[in-house]
């Protein structure tokens, strides 16, 4: 009977051994580190993107917004900058805990009637590494109110939202890492053989989630990339938004964005799909951080913004 007992407590302790080992394995492997693939930096990147100015391109924008075509002008400010990775903000001082990104601020300013919108999007795109925007912020302004929405890339992407409207109000989410609109832009600029193409899965842009009051999720979409002598044509579709995309940029480097297209599914009240397009007006480049004071003001005429 005690041999029987003993052969009891013998087999229990085995399984709980065996048990416990697998509970260990399967968490090791839970937190297993990130894998990090670099960039090959090339000399000509560095000479173009690291001599103290930013590329700044005027477009004139034609934008749909309830139901009709509004004049308006667009400008895309590229500038590469030393970012805080942990707190994930411009960093003041130099530091080897620094990350290069290449940021772009995206700025769009029309009227619909008597009252204007402004909208400003940054993306944060790390250089040295292949991996999604350390953060983006995008906000719109106009009459009846404003919105706010925000990304961090941490464990997941980390996202708030903030709106005036109803059902939008305020809203914390996680979602799993996957492809950015915001972030093709981007990726243009430091290389266009990563986007993606094929079918994808990718979060939409913040302007239009916000301007369209859509759900803040990926979609699927299908991409491609067209490659000619001069200009090159991505072009992404999302078949459940009836949104399509299209950024023309120069085919070799530094791959600067000439135009850009964007055709969504028409409202309720409108009869047909009308089409948003940014054409480019001029492009220069300048450190125009410190261009601040008021005699400066004419600069404006050579990006044709007055």
């Amino acid at each position: 009977m005690n041999f029987f007992k003993l052969f009891l407590l013998f087999v229990f302790l085995t399984m709980l051994n065996s048990c416990n080992s697998s509970e260990e394995k399967s968490s090791s492997q839970k937190i297993s580190p990130k894998t990090v693939t670099s960039r090959a930096i090339s000399k000509e990147f560095k000479d173009y993107w690291y001599a103290g100015t930013a590329e700044i391109t005027s477009y004139s924008l034609m934008q749909e917004r309830y139901g009709e075509i509004r004049e308006g002008t667009a400008v895309n400010i590229f500038v590469t900058e030393d970012f805080l990775p942990d707190v994930q903000v411009k960093a003041n001082n130099s530091s080897e805990k620094n990350i290069s990104v290449l940021k772009l601020n995206q700025m769009k300013n029309f009227n619909t009637g008597v009252y204007p919108y402004s909208i400003m999007t940054s993306t944060f795109s790390p250089i040295s590494e292949k991996e999604h925007p350390l953060k983006i912020a995008s906000s719109i302004q106009e009459w009846c109110g404003q919105v706010y929405m925000q990304l961090n890339n941490r464990k997941d992407f980390e996202i708030e939202s903030h709106s005036y409207f109803q059902g939008e109000a305020d809203q914390e989410l996680a979602l799993q890492k996957t492809y950015l609109e915001n972030e093709l832009w981007n990726l243009i600029r430091i290389n266009p053989e990563e986007l993606p193409t094929g079918d994808v899965v990718i979060i939409p842009s913040f302007d239009f989630i916000r301007l369209k009051h859509k759900e803040i999720k990926e979609y699927k979409a299908f991409a491609s990339l067209k490659q000619g002598d001069s200009i090159s044509i991505y072009t992404l579709n999302y078949p459940d938004l009836q949104r399509q995309l299209m950024l023309f940029f120069h085919s070799t480097f530094p791959y600067e964005i000439e135009k850009w297209e964007e055709v969504n599914a028409a409202g309720q009240n409108d009869t047909i799909q009308l089409k948003t397009t940014a054409t480019k007006l001029k492009r220069i480049k300048s450190d125009y951080w410190t261009k601040n004071r008021n005699e400066h003001l004419g600069l404006r005429d050579s990006l044709e913004l007055n």
